[in-house]
């Protein structure tokens, strides 16, 4: 199975290669013979940008004989890296003087850096979920929480009357309650900071030692909850940056859809509708 995705990726690198290369070499030969090839350029950036579109349409219609969501996926990452060599031979590898123009051409580059780096990040995360563990669904996560902390609080007030000391219940009270209740720790859980955690062992194992055998019994059961819960803020914080991404990079794209659209309209406008030689 490695050996098949190493092979399926290298094949994709080079086709890729050969088709920056050809598209290089072919917008070189045709400048000093054709006037306008930015009008051409320009079309098949914008089919580009359309075909690249069509893979969050694609997502919400899965039923549809279209191939398989891998499939796309690699075809997105692949066409949209050679979208980049178009955009730079379409402007001849000059930044645009307009206005206008900038804002186009640096709404085109806000896209494509957040589409690398949701590329990126999309196969970081579920390397990252997998070493720690079983991975929960993002849905069922707030309600897996809330069972926690009912668990964890029924089992401090237990420990009151089976042990007949608060001193497990008292430490559920000021350093566990609140880290229950709530997600916690979600940029540390992004950059992989494991002291909040270690902090709070920390602690258990300091009140650890003055405790006798049937209240170490109940706080190691409260441990065990408390690394249930700090996994699944893990969980959480990762699957969420991966849904934020996408309320960032899907907003941009149709934004450069609508000024790409506007750009057609203004070039035509001012030239003519000048065709190309």
């Amino acid at each position: 199975m490695m050996r098949t995705t190493v092979k399926r990726r290298l094949s994709g690198v080079l086709l890729l290669v050969a088709a920056v290369a050809t598209l290089f070499w072919g917008h070189r030969q045709l400048v000093p013979v054709m006037r306008h090839l930015a009008y051409l350029s320009g079309w098949l950036l914008l089919a580009v940008c359309l075909f690249l579109t069509a893979y969050n349409a694609r997502k919400k219609l899965p039923f549809l004989p279209l191939g398989s969501s891998r499939t796309w996926l690699q075809l997105h990452a692949y066409v949209g890296y050679f979208s980049l060599a178009l955009f730079f031979a379409h402007t001849g590898w000059r930044w645009p003087t307009g206005v206008f123009e900038a804002a186009l051409a640096s709404l085109y580059l806000a896209v494509a850096a957040s589409g690398v780096a949701g590329l990126v990040w999309s196969r970081i995360v579920p390397r990252r979920l997998t070493a720690r563990g079983c991975e929960a669904l993002y849905e069922r996560i707030p309600a897996i929480r809330r069972k926690l902390a009912e668990d964890a609080e029924a089992m401090a007030l237990a420990s009151v009357a089976a042990t007949r000391s608060t001193a497990v219940a008292d430490f559920y009270k000021v350093h566990l309650a609140g880290f229950f209740r709530r997600p916690m720790n979600g940029w540390r859980h992004l950059a992989e900071v494991r002291s909040p955690r270690m902090r709070i062992e920390a602690r258990i194992a300091d009140l650890d030692r003055f405790l006798d055998p049937d209240q170490r019994k109940v706080l190691k059961e409260l441990a065990v909850l408390v690394a249930q819960k700090d996994s699944l803020d893990y969980q959480r914080s990762l699957q969420l940056s991966l849904k934020l991404w996408l309320f960032v990079h899907i907003p941009l794209t149709y934004s450069l859809l609508i000024l790409t659209a506007l750009h057609v309209v203004l070039v035509f406008a001012f030239s003519g509708g000048t065709e190309a030689n």
